[in-house]
């Protein structure tokens, strides 16, 4: 599935390094959920994505360059993080339902956006929120978003609190 604004037509502008993060991010949550799913190997799903996906036109859309460093270190940081991250999801999620009981796109999104929160200082906790809720608008239409992002809200004020001060809850 193509993101609104992560493809683009042949001949268009060059892509922002924004743009290039968020095709990054993309990438990283699809191939964290074929990780999951099919249980595919990291080293077969970076060059599978790095040579087929990423920049490569897909069923007809043309998917944006990615920053290629960036969605190694979000792929490699959530599989190397990801019992310290299955815990901070499962303390943000709704009692009862725990990150294994979530939907596997969605559990990819959780864990893309908690790794970045946790691990990726340099990016703003609003950008982390902002960017992952809109990949789960892209595969999502009912509250999977709007859990999205709570859950990454509720980690946000918990692992960067200075950041999300005097911010209202749920905001984006």
């Amino acid at each position: 599935m193509a993101l609104e604004g992560q493809t683009r037509r042949r001949g268009s502008r060059d892509v922002s390094r924004q743009e290039r993060r968020a095709a990054a991010r993309l990438a990283a949550v699809q191939a964290l959920y074929q990780m999951d799913v099919a249980k595919s190997g990291i080293n077969d799903v970076l060059a599978e994505f790095e040579s087929h996906w990423i920049g490569q036109e897909v069923e007809g859309d043309q998917y944006n360059k990615a920053e290629n460093a960036f969605f190694r270190n979000v792929l490699e940081g959530v599989l190397a993080e990801q019992g310290e991250i299955d815990v901070l999801v499962d303390r943000s999620l709704q009692e009862g339902w725990p990150l294994r009981r979530v939907e596997a796109v969605l559990r990819a999104i959780l864990r893309a956006g908690a790794y970045e929160m946790l691990s990726r200082k340099d990016v703003p906790a609003r950008v982390v929120i902002t960017e992952y809720t809109d990949i789960g608008g892209a595969f999502f239409e009912g509250d999977e978003v709007g859990m999205i992002n709570g859950v990454l809200d509720s980690l946000g004020r918990r692992l960067r609190p200075d950041e999300l001060m005097g911010t209202a809850r749920g905001s984006r």
